[in-house]
């Protein structure tokens, strides 16, 4: 070889090398953390007991989304709704995957399959949950069980550091822990090495209520998160060890709020409200807040933007990426979620709305009793009722509301964040109750809501009661058919227009 020939491919090896490098920076790697059933209590959200150092510095390093939603409080609905960028309502995952609820058809579109035609590596640790998996081709899957029991939580960091050393081409890493979801363990295999009592922490705010087994329920939930905490610090010394740690978008969530009063499964802001971290090296600016109305479902357009993949018609999120470049970017003036059941003992269709400071619940079988309500009782709070009836005013209205819902619920959340006064009849806030109605009865006829037609409400309920004997469900006699009649061509994210 010819001392100039070994010049030209020393040449050529570093342009090639300098374009790898440019199109590694413009088409990031994407790592998902997802915590389960947590809202926003940590540090960097204020809350003042948890120890999250891990979250809080990454908070620090990025923007940190302080009106962050997903569209349904349950696991099921709310990752399907992330993985497709629609509605429960829309992509059919309206119930747990467990329960045998399942998307309306396998060829939606999704995160995973729009990536990989993209030419990204896809991989997930941890469950998926969403029914059929068979739409989700991930390239990689490790840890599919939930692993509620907590065992060997080492093995999260350790094939994500496999996944990442796999290859150069950009990638994207799905991580789903555990924590925050029950049994609330005090402490797995040291973790957290100082755990919170009773003694150490109050009752959650929105619960409006303080009892001893409130606070020690409340303090084994921290301590989940502080284990979350270190798992996810784990995670991105991983990532650092890579050498991949600045060429990658590190988006943290969560998947709903915590499986306590007023939280996972209800509309409630404890349910519905979550964490929403992003950082990006070099592109978002440090320390940012954001209080602009979001949902996880911006996430799918937020990725096929920033990998530069081929657009999805008819999503329902749009893209953040202007906002982590500190930019204005498109903000939403009413954000809806909605809810119908979660297992077979819960099923309490509603609808929301909310602007910047009011919050509409339309509670589509008014006046009836909730079953969901007695259910987290009876499972977790067994002197709930004693506790409620020596509660003051607001609390014991609230909890009763809970139990037999009027058709309409309003909040304002600057004077009331917690949901606690009903002003829904209340003749000095009928201006923003009649907007958040208008505008929620044209979301639903937008997004072609099913539960429109009462018929499909009627049928679905009555599927769910026939496998239900002295308040018990049972699950091998659950027969869901509503795939097949909510629709008499299910919609899909490619046929239907854009419906934010």
């Amino acid at each position: 070889m010819t001392r100039s020939t070994s010049i030209s491919l020393f040449i050529v090896a570093v342009m090639c090398s300098a374009a790898c490098a440019a199109s590694t920076a413009e088409r990031p790697n994407i790592l998902l953390i997802v915590s389960e059933d947590n809202g926003q209590e940590l540090g960097c959200y204020g809350e003042p007991f948890v120890k999250t150092p891990v979250l809080d510095k990454l908070a620090e390093e990025g923007i940190r989304f302080h009106n962050a939603y997903v569209p349904q409080a349950g696991c099921s609905q709310s990752r399907a709704a992330l993985l497709t960028g629609l509605y429960p309502h829309q992509n059919g995952q309206i119930g747990l995957a467990s329960w045998k609820f399942r998307m309306y058809r396998e060829d939606t579109p999704n995160i995973v399959r729009s990536l990989k035609q993209a030419g990204y590596r896809t991989g997930i640790i941890g469950k998926l949950h969403v029914n059929p998996a068979s739409a989700f081709p991930f390239d990689m899957k490790k840890i599919p069980s939930a692993n509620f029991s907590r065992k060997n939580l080492g093995d999260y960091a350790k094939h994500a550091k496999e996944f990442f050393d796999a290859g150069d081409k950009p990638f994207f890493l799905s991580v789903n822990y555990p924590d925050a979801h029950r049994p609330f363990l005090t402490s797995v295999k040291g973790m957290p090495a100082d755990p919170l009592t009773a003694e150490d922490v109050k009752s959650i705010a929105y619960f409006g209520l303080d009892t001893r087994e409130l606070r020690k329920q409340t303090a084994d939930y921290y301590n989940c998160m502080s284990r979350l905490d270190s798992q996810a610090g784990e995670l991105l010394a991983a990532l650092k060890t890579s050498g991949k740690e600045k060429e990658t978008l590190v988006v943290y969530m969560g998947d709903h709020g915590a499986d306590m009063l007023r939280g996972k499964r209800t509309s409630y802001e404890g349910g519905v409200r979550v964490p929403l971290i992003v950082s990006w090296a070099g592109i978002v600016n440090k320390g940012q807040v954001n209080d602009v109305l979001v949902s996880t479902l911006d996430l799918m357009p937020t990725f096929l933007d920033v990998a530069k993949a081929e657009p999805v018609d008819g999503l329902t999120g749009r893209t953040l990426s202007p906002f982590l470049k500190g930019q204005a970017g498109d903000r939403r003036e009413y954000l809806f979620t909605e809810y119908h059941t979660h297992s077979a003992h819960n099923f309490y269709p509603q609808r929301t709305a909310r602007d910047k400071r009011f919050k509409l619940i339309h509670n589509l079988m008014p006046d009836e009793v909730n079953p969901g309500y007695e259910f987290t009782r009876r499972k977790f709070f067994q002197e709930l009722h004693q506790v409620v009836s020596m509660a003051p005013e607001p609390v014991r209205s609230a909890y009763e509301r809970m139990q037999r819902p009027p058709e309409y619920e309003l909040y304002d959340l600057q004077t009331d964040p917690h949901e606690f006064r009903n002003l829904a009849d209340a003749a000095e806030f009928a201006t923003p109750f009649a907007e958040l109605k208008t505008q929620l009865a044209n979301w639903r006829t937008r997004t072609n809501d099913p539960l429109l037609n009462q018929d499909n409400l009627t049928r679905l309920k009555a599927e769910i009661d026939a496998c239900i004997t002295d308040d018990e469900a049972n699950k091998a006699r659950l027969n869901l058919t509503y795939p097949d009649y909510f629709f008499t061509s299910a919609p899909n994210a490619t046929t239907k227009s854009n419906t934010k």
